[in-house]
């Protein structure tokens, strides 16, 4: 967390009220939440109506996706069909796959080899019966590879059927400029600790005048949209984390993409069979995201071998139910089974240093050769046997 955000987040903690009651105490308490909506609306190009407070991104991709199906399909039964790309993050996959139930035909579009949506797959999709679309859901970039998508042309291809879009911009919010009026979107989720605020925080961005039944019921807290007692420290955590990460986004990009692609270049010096992923054009991906799959490699051996030497990174694969998963994003980009199970992705934030790039590029090679041999090891037992 930032060091402004723990701060307002302590002071607050140690006052009470209930931001939903009339008491002084709750008048004080929702003047804290007013203010935080008020900033976090400009910090996004937002009116503060538009923001309704969430857990964090989960919450907000479920509210979205669940409550504009339900609403548009309630407007209009012929509302069935759920458009959302390959790639995105299962806080929006499994919600859509859930609506399944509920009678949605849910078409999952396809991506180019850099993890971008393919335009043309949407447009045929829209066009063929825009009629049954209740709604699109395409990432504002990637989580695993890092790539942006382009939210602006799919606006621009619903718009003219009056289909809702709704984005994902957990990973974008802070680091790349976001202007949720300017996009046209009719929903973006955001989440705080992606910014340097609270973890479970965040919230829903909804365009004015857009219908969207609530998932969850109770109090009829923010607005009706979203019941349950507000949070006002992680609000304002969350608010103050935002402002200050999108004040100082310019130059903090800058910097972490700086050191990522040191490292990717670094990488591919120390293992040069390493397979970077993502678009490498300026602004194509997200600066804090370097993505590699090591051929003859475990993404897992490779995770805890650099964990032992103080690394900390991830595989970008899943694990459901006590069985690996290969990445579906990876799969998605055409990779296949095999190669996406060794898989890497190196996170930089705005913490990251030079002595952290150095640490990695002093590990890699070893790790690389040493899981590579237990790799070939295993096969050779498993052939035995």
């Amino acid at each position: 967390m930032l060091p402004e955000a723990i701060a307002a987040m302590a002071e607050e903690l140690a006052r009470t009220g209930n931001a939903s009651s009339l008491h002084a105490s709750g008048r004080r308490a929702r003047a804290v939440v007013e203010e935080a909506r008020e900033t976090v609306a400009a910090a996004l190009g937002a009116h503060p109506l538009e923001v309704v407070f969430t857990s964090g991104g989960t919450e907000a991709d479920n509210l979205a996706v669940t409550g504009l199906y339900r609403a548009r399909r309630a407007e209009d039964p012929r509302r069935v069909r759920v458009l959302a790309s390959a790639v995105e993050h299962h806080a929006v996959l499994d919600p859509v796959q859930a609506l399944a139930a509920e009678g949605a035909t849910v078409e999952l579009l396809p991506v180019d080899a850099l993890g971008r949506l393919r335009l043309d797959a949407l447009e045929a999709a829209l066009t063929a019966d825009p009629e049954s679309v209740a709604l699109v859901s395409v990432m504002w970039a990637n989580n695993e590879v890092g790539t942006v998508q382009p939210v602006a042309e799919v606006v621009a291809l619903a718009e003219p059927y009056g289909i809702p879009v709704h984005s994902d911009a957990v990973q974008a919010a802070g680091t790349l400029p976001v202007d949720f009026t300017g996009s046209g979107l009719h929903c973006l989720s955001v989440s705080a600790h992606k910014f340097g605020g609270p973890v479970g925080s965040g919230a829903l961005l909804v365009r004015r005048g857009t219908a969207l039944a609530p998932v969850l019921h109770g109090g009829g807290q923010e607005g009706g949209v979203r019941s349950g007692t507000l949070d006002p420290p992680a609000v304002r955590g969350f608010s103050v984390a935002l402002a200050a990460a999108v004040e100082a986004s310019v130059a903090t990009s800058a910097r972490v993409a700086g050191l990522r692609d040191r490292l990717v270049a670094g990488v591919l010096a120390a293992v040069p069979t390493a397979v970077p992923h993502g678009d490498p054009a300026p602004g194509g991906r997200l600066p804090g995201i370097a993505h590699f799959t090591f051929p003859g490699c475990d993404g897992d051996s490779l995770l805890y071998l650099l964990d032992a030497r103080g690394i900390e990174c991830s595989t970008g694969s899943a694990c459901q139910a006590g069985v690996q998963q290969a990445s579906h994003v990876l799969l998605a980009m055409g990779l296949s089974d095999a190669q996406a199970r060794g898989a890497l992705r190196f996170s930089l934030g705005h913490t990251s240093t030079e002595a952290d790039v150095d640490a990695v590029l002093e590990a890699i090679g070893p790790v690389v050769e040493r899981a590579s041999a237990a790799s070939i090891a295993a096969s050779v037992a498993g052939v035995g046997a």
